[in-house]
């Protein structure tokens, strides 16, 4: 058994709590730019002061309805600039904030509401509202239903407007209260493989991924820094991201038109990028199929390879002369115009929701952006594992956060805690005591290996673990992870539990097919499930399972492999709202087509 721990260089007192950074901030620093808010298409400043001033009057308008310390409050909305001012007011009140996905069904809303108790609920738009409007009569806790977009008062507005009957000291009192054993948040988990659960995390357990992080990030983390958040605010790595980056006066935008994503780098030039890593893969695969459209694709592939190899030379220090110069040359007609997608300004970028790969992560080194891959859960506020900036092993997922232990145990699931572990579910206290050891590790349910230096390897995910009806354990994420990687796949799900051998299901990204068909000859007008029988396309896609299976023994690799007619979303209930397969959602509705794979 491997253990590894990295002790804390701060203390979290009895009273530290998240909210009071806002105030902190107002009082030393008034002036600095906190956020930056998106208003009829330009980017305006907001200072520490008019931050302070929205969330002070947002919480007094929560006491004036009733929120009292311990209540849940919902908060249903995409990423935008009130997400955070409203959960800064709802954890200033000593409630507990409750995440929702925009993108919830009214059944998923309903559980939410129901099991947290949440007293109140905040919806981005009025069509939200109407969503949920049935529901309300099974839910007694519910009290009234605000909107942050409204033809009416919105939520801000009607928060500050009864927040004026209230004395300010009402919330000096509760701020002043606040502890760090207190509930913070409850966050309920995407629910892949039955009922999401809720993951209480603490002020402490939130003050410890915070000062952590900037342990971590020291230089990222800071004031002059600029963050642009897309990821769903919902999810737990864009939330603690963001509230470290305010608790260490990195100045934050927000955004969730991701469609325009390069766009609004470009005007908002960020400093560093916190992402998943399918958006670093889709980036990669855009700039490869534009390469393989304009005729350059010899050029591209040469200019990776450099990449690759000059991040590998970071490591050795043996970065010989012919190397040097065709990294200068490629640096000019490649890799600026990469750094140029990300604003120009992008130096760094924090990866965490699933593994990105070394290949992918030796690439965007070598081109001058490196990625901080770490690990984390809800139940780990977040990042548990993070590669450094003085302390990088592109592949790994890094080393403990300050104040965290890790261990892998004897069938190598990857146990853990620390300062950031929660204390367990909320309301069930029997998938607690399924998920913490009688000496209080935390069992993570994801396979690992700890290297001789401390750093962390995730190899899948137990409950994933394909097992053979020869008995062969296989990892899909392994596969999974190499057919992404190639431009024309948008996603994969290895299958074969209990079958002879291992098959693939493969989804085609809808805009790499088009310049794919063009290259080959094919009807414009042709649709992915026109060609998923197509020589052609069959052979390429062969040639990425035979790269995947590389990866892994003859055993474990992909013997069979069906392209289907149309790619998994969110909307159509595949994907998470983290871009992750629903794997029992998946099985169930591509039935047909993996018993396909096995017949005759």
């Amino acid at each position: 058994m491997r253990e590894f721990s990295v002790p804390a260089s701060f203390t979290v007192e009895e009273h530290d709590n998240v909210a009071s950074a806002v105030f902190d901030h107002e009082r030393d620093d008034p002036d600095h730019v906190i956020f930056q808010r998106l208003v009829d298409g330009s980017w305006t400043d907001v200072t520490c002061r008019q931050a302070a001033d929205q969330i002070r009057s947002a919480a007094l308008g929560l006491i004036a309805k009733g929120v009292q310390p311990g209540d849940r409050v919902a908060l249903l909305s995409a990423t935008r600039y009130e997400w955070p001012i409203l959960d800064f007011a709802i954890l200033a009140t000593g409630a507990l904030t409750v995440p929702i996905y925009e993108t919830s069904s009214p059944e998923q809303v309903k559980f939410v509401l129901s099991d947290s108790e949440s007293v109140l609920l905040i919806v981005e738009t009025d069509a939200h509202a109407d969503r949920i409007e049935h529901l309300k009569d099974e839910l007694p806790r519910l009290r009234d239903v605000l909107r942050i977009e409204s033809a009416g008062a919105s939520a801000l507005d009607e928060l500050t407007e009864a927040g004026n009957s209230v004395d300010i000291k009402q919330l000096d009192d509760r701020l002043a209260g606040l502890a760090a054993a207190d509930p913070a948040t409850l966050i309920y988990t995407s629910g892949t493989t039955g009922q999401p659960k809720g993951c209480q995390l603490t002020h402490s357990n939130l003050v410890y991924e915070i000062r952590g992080s900037k342990e971590c990030f020291p230089t990222l983390l800071a004031k002059g820094e600029r963050m642009l958040v897309f990821l769903p605010l919902a999810h737990v790595l864009a939330r603690a991201i963001t509230l470290a980056a305010l608790a260490n006066k990195v100045t934050l935008g927000f955004t969730s038109d991701i469609k325009n994503l390069v766009a609004t780098f470009a005007v908002f030039k960020p400093t560093v990028v916190v992402s998943v890593p399918r958006v670093f893969e889709k980036v990669y695969n855009t700039a490869e199929q534009n390469a393989n459209n304009d005729g350059k694709g010899r050029i591209f592939e040469m200019a990776v390879n450099t990449a690759i190899e000059w991040s590998n030379s970071l490591d050795t220090g043996k970065a010989g002369l012919l190397l040097r110069a065709k990294h200068a040359v490629f640096d000019r007609l490649v890799y600026g115009k990469l750094r140029t997608a990300l604003g120009g300004d992008c130096r760094a970028a924090i990866s965490g929701g699933a593994p990105l790969g070394a290949r992918l992560g030796h690439f965007y080194r070598g081109v001058g952006l490196t990625i901080y891959e770490g690990y984390g859960l809800t139940e780990t506020s977040a990042a548990i594992t993070v590669n450094r900036i003085d302390n990088v092993k592109v592949g790994s997922v890094g080393t403990p956060l300050p104040g965290n232990s890790m261990r892998i145990n004897d069938d190598d699931e990857l146990l853990v805690r620390g300062g950031v572990v929660f204390n367990g579910y909320w309301k069930n206290e029997e998938e607690t005591k399924a998920v913490f050891s009688s000496d209080g590790w935390f069992h993570t349910g994801d396979l690992g290996a700890i290297d001789e230096d401390g750093f962390l390897t995730i190899i899948g995910r137990k409950k994933e673990i394909i097992v053979t009806a020869g008995g062969k354990n296989v990892a899909p994420a392994i596969l999974e992870d190499r057919l992404r990687a190639h431009p024309l796949i948008s996603q994969a799900m290895a299958v074969g539990d209990a079958k002879p051998f291992v098959g693939a299901l493969i989804t085609i990204d809808a805009e790499a097919i088009e310049g794919w068909k063009e290259r080959n000859s094919k009807s414009a007008g042709a649709s992915v499930g026109d060609l998923a029988t197509d020589a052609d396309l069959v052979a390429e896609i062969d040639l990425a399972v035979k790269d995947a299976n590389q990866a892994v023994s003859k055993a474990e690799g992909i013997r069979k492999f069906r392209i289907l007619p149309v790619d998994f979303t969110e909307d159509s209930g595949e994907l998470t709202p983290t871009m992750k397969v629903k794997r029992k959602v998946v099985a169930e509705k591509f039935a047909s087509d993996i018993e396909a794979l096995y017949s005759g």
